[in-house]
Parts: C-alpha cells; structure tokens; sequence
C-alpha cells in the first residue's frame, strides 16, 4: 500500500460524526475547501443534480436549528444537501429515483471526509422540516432540501455516541455469494 491509500483509509477510519461543536467559527477558506471537495462526489452519469447551500450566518444557523429536531449540534456552519428537481426531472429522473439520494448520500460522506481532513468536525442531519428549511434558506423553486451536514470545531469532551455499539469487523456486515465455505 502507498502512503496515499494508508492516509485515505486512516481517514476514513478515524472520522467521527461530531455532536459538540464549540462556538469557534469556521474560516470562510475552510468552509470553500469542503465545497470544492463535494464537487468531485460521484453522482448518476456525472450530472451533478445535487446544490449546496451554505452558511455560516449566526440568525440563520439559529433558526435552522429551531426547525430541524435533529441538530445537536451548535455549528458554526451548515451545508444543505439540495437535489434540484426539477432539472432532475429534465434528465428523466422520476421524483423517488434511487440515484438521487445515492448521489446526496456521495456528497455528504465527501463533505464530512474533507471536513475531518482539514481538522473540522461534522455531522449530518436528516430530521428537520423540509419546507422551513426550503424558506430559511430561501431555496429556488425545485430545490428540495435532502440533509444538513454541519460543520464547527469539535468541541472538547463531547457527548458520547448515541447507542454503544458492539465493535463490527466487515466480515459481520458482509455476505459471500456463493459462500466461501461451501455451505
């Protein structure tokens, strides 16, 4: 292995969603820096359908997290996954189109990966209120909010994981076809 693949796999290895963040705000070139590492995400025949929306305004952080339950967090920052409908629907997409949330689910793993290679924490959000979150950030008309990746610096002694988890190798999250074994 090269050190590049060890520095890809030690990132993806060591990542954590972050929940505390501390009040320290983001630099702009930082927050530029993860942007610009979403648009290399993968998505369906390279079309890029989904935007992000971001901000590191205070008063819209603020009313972000009174209409997303889901967000712990006090970021300094957030990143709103949008799919654009309509020009989804232009491809050919139909509106539940796996695609669609394959190419967010991309993006927003990219997002949190530059995020931690950069010192940053994040964490995604997926429980919010899609039309407040649509008139907060003033999105145009067929933007359609998917997830929330908030970004800050970790706050120290944040709270600890949601469900301690008995540690999973990839041999229990995976299944041989056909088996190896013979069985």
């Amino acid at each position: 292995m090269t050190g590049q693949e060890d520095a890809v796999l030690a990132a993806i290895r060591s990542r954590r969603v972050v929940r505390a963040m501390s009040g320290e705000p983001v630099a702009r070139k930082d927050l530029e820096t993860v942007l610009d590492a979403g648009r290399w995400a993968p998505t369906a025949g390279n079309r890029h359908l989904q935007r992000f929306v971001a901000t590191d305004d205070p008063a819209t952080l603020r009313v972000l997290r009174m209409v997303s339950p889901g967000m712990i967090q006090r970021p300094a920052a957030a990143i709103t996954i949008c799919t654009d409908r309509r020009l989804a629907a232009e491809y050919g997409f139909p509106p539940g189109a796996a695609g669609l949330h394959v190419d967010v689910g991309t993006a927003m793993a990219t997002l949190l990966l530059a995020a931690h290679a950069i010192g940053l924490g994040a964490g995604p959000v997926s429980s919010f209120s899609r039309a407040a979150v649509g008139e907060v950030l003033g999105l145009p008309q067929g933007w359609v909010p998917e997830v929330v990746v908030c970004v800050g610096h970790p706050a120290p002694g944040g709270p600890p994981p949601m469900r301690p988890q008995p540690r999973l190798t990839w041999r229990d999250l995976t299944t041989w076809v056909p088996p190896e074994d013979g069985a």
